[in-house]
């Protein structure tokens, strides 16, 4: 049985919030560097520079990227022969994001009642947490530092087995178009079909986890990826909605089995900010 301690949990978790809002992943970086390449608009062009420059500056300025540091997303594999010593897994990690928020001056964005607005106690906390057991005895951490502006622009449906695969196409290429500039593009899209109405909320949010690039496992999914891909490019709206062939920099796919009366389908947009870090215990 391995022993994890809780005062390393919280001491991980802290640097990855601040590293997730200062270091751009690679991926993204060589994401904004094809697009670059490949944007016909010269405004669209001018943004995905800005994009580089703006991602240079934070790395080594060690500043946000963005003035929303977001809610950090957790989702924490944990071996079923490993074992956290000192306290809950659960409070370290809001123990790291409290100390890694505050002590990196990163935005405090969480507010304690949803209706009222009275702001949090705790740091930028509680964080969102999920859990996967797994065999062995390791645990894998991985965290996103989840944007507000997206977040509000994504979308959920229970579509009609009927609706089919062009009805799952024509719902995610309508979220994409209907969200416009208010997602600040280039995005990436998330999306999970089936499992039930909150399961597929959380397959779309777990494929943001994955790196701008992998395509699914399933060659039927990686054909759907790359087929939504080009058809949310020819919506035009570009870099920051200002015009051009770049709005996604990739699609990601999660699927689960489901009732044989539903269609769930929820999708998660994720801003050109997309900041996730992984870390093995």
């Amino acid at each position: 049985m391995k022993i994890i301690t809780y005062g390393e949990i919280v001491e991980q978790v802290a640097k990855m919030c601040q590293e997730a809002n200062f270091d751009l992943g690679q991926d993204v970086v060589e994401a904004f560097q094809t697009a670059l390449k490949n944007e016909k608009s010269e405004t669209g062009k001018d943004i995905l520079e800005q994009l580089i420059q703006n991602a240079d500056i934070a790395k080594s300025e060690r500043v946000p990227m963005c003035q929303d540091t977001g809610v950090s997303v957790f989702i924490v594999e944990v071996g079923q022969e490993c074992q956290v010593s000192g306290g809950s897994i659960y409070d370290a990690i809001n123990e790291g994001v409290k100390k890694g928020y505050e002590e990196g001056y990163l935005r405090h964005s969480i507010v304690d009642h949803p209706i009222t607005r009275e702001k949090s106690k705790g740091y930028n906390t509680p964080s969102i947490i999920h859990i996967e057991l797994i065999p062995g005895d390791e645990m894998i951490i991985h965290m996103s530092a989840k944007g507000g502006g997206s977040e509000n622009m994504s979308s959920l449906k229970m579509l009609k087995p009927s609706d089919g695969l062009e009805g799952i196409k024509g719902y995610i290429l309508d979220t994409v178009a209907k969200a416009g500039p208010n997602a600040c593009p280039p995005l990436v899209v998330g999306i999970g079909i089936g499992g039930n109405f909150e399961r597929c909320a959380y397959l779309a949010k777990k494929s943001l986890f994955r790196p701008i690039g992998h395509r699914s496992e399933r060659a039927e999914l990686a054909q759907l990826e790359k087929e939504l891909m080009e058809e949310i490019n020819k919506l035009g709206i570009g870099p920051q909605g200002m015009g051009g062939n770049t709005t996604a920099l990739d699609v990601k796919i999660e699927i689960e089995p489901c009732h044989i009366a539903a269609l769930p389908v929820a999708i998660n947009l994720n801003c050109h900010a997309s900041r996730h870090k992984e870390v093995r215990l």
